[in-house]
């Protein structure tokens, strides 16, 4: 396809505005957490779920700040991320927990703002919950336990969410052995407040989305998934129903952190292309496992 100079540099501006929205909300995102942990959660002794929980119990049983755990923690899983999901991905991740890192610190002479541990746990819980949320919205992760459970499941038996799940059951319980029990269920109050936050600010946090677009560029749009998603797509024939129009569909399912990559893509080859996105609880047999692209 031909762009004229004029096509070029709208293209291009528009792909940098792209960017710097997708920068400033991972960045906002990033700092709510950190408000999260630093000014409620962390000062009474809650904790929440994935790499988060751990770093916290570490920097309590270390003194470390909280900061240099969750950066360093981090770091192997970006790796996986970027051989998983993509480049932009693992980017975006790296911008979102490195932000992250340095405001907990920043944050950590800051005095909590209250001294009830409920109080800290269900507003800790929705500042953290709408800061997640936001990350996840536009292309990033702050956390990689989640990146570890998609690699997983290719392995075993469990879907993404049920790992994921195992994996903060088991953190949130170690939490009763170093701050107590009590504080443990306040943890575990917290970490559901958060879960069901994310789930509204990115409006669906199931693991697996269905994907159907209609384009008249259906083969290029189906190649390029393949080549940079490494997901298998299924044409299906399809006829409008007010002009019986010969249409074909794209059928697919991605994960969630693919999502907004998907959307990068269909907007750059066919912006009028028309696109559903739906959540999938469960996804089982057939050649959803992600291919090994070269």
């Amino acid at each position: 396809m031909e762009y004229t100079q004029v096509e070029k540099k709208t293209h291009k501006k528009t792909s940098k505005l792209k960017l710097v929205k997708r920068a400033l909300f991972i960045f906002l995102g990033a700092v709510l957490v950190s408000i999260g942990l630093e000014i409620f959660l962390v000062p009474n002794n809650i904790i929440d779920g994935g790499i988060v929980g751990v770093s916290i119990i570490l920097s309590h049983l270390t003194s470390v700040k909280l900061g240099v755990f969750l950066f360093v923690l981090n770091l192997p899983f970006l790796f996986i991320g970027y051989k998983q999901i993509g480049k932009t991905f693992a980017l975006s991740t790296l911008f979102g927990i490195a932000v992250m890192s340095i405001g907990t610190s920043f944050l950590h002479p800051v005095p909590e703002l209250t001294e009830d541990p409920l109080l800290a746990a269900v507003f800790g819980g929705i500042i953290l919950g709408i800061g997640v949320g936001m990350v996840i919205r536009y292309g990033g992760s702050l956390d990689g336990t989640e990146i570890v459970a998609i690699v997983f499941n290719k392995r075993i038996p469990l879907s993404v969410g049920e790992t994921v799940m195992f994996f903060n059951i088991f953190i949130l319980g170690s939490a009763g052995f170093v701050f107590g029990w009590e504080r443990a269920m306040y943890s575990l109050i917290a970490y559901y407040i958060a879960f069901k936050m994310i789930d509204v600010t990115i409006q669906g946090l199931d693991e697996s989305r269905a994907v159907w677009i209609i384009s008249e560029m259906h083969r290029e749009i189906g190649d390029i998934l393949l080549a940079r998603l490494g997901r298998g797509v299924t044409y299906l024939n399809g006829e409008g129903a007010y002009t019986g129009d010969r249409k074909q569909v794209i059928f697919c399912v991605i994960t969630r952190l693919e999502e907004a990559k998907l959307k990068s893509i269909i907007e750059d080859i066919d912006p009028g292309a028309f696109l559903a996105v739906g959540a999938i609880n469960n996804v089982r047999g057939g050649n959803f496992k992600k291919k090994n692209i070269h």
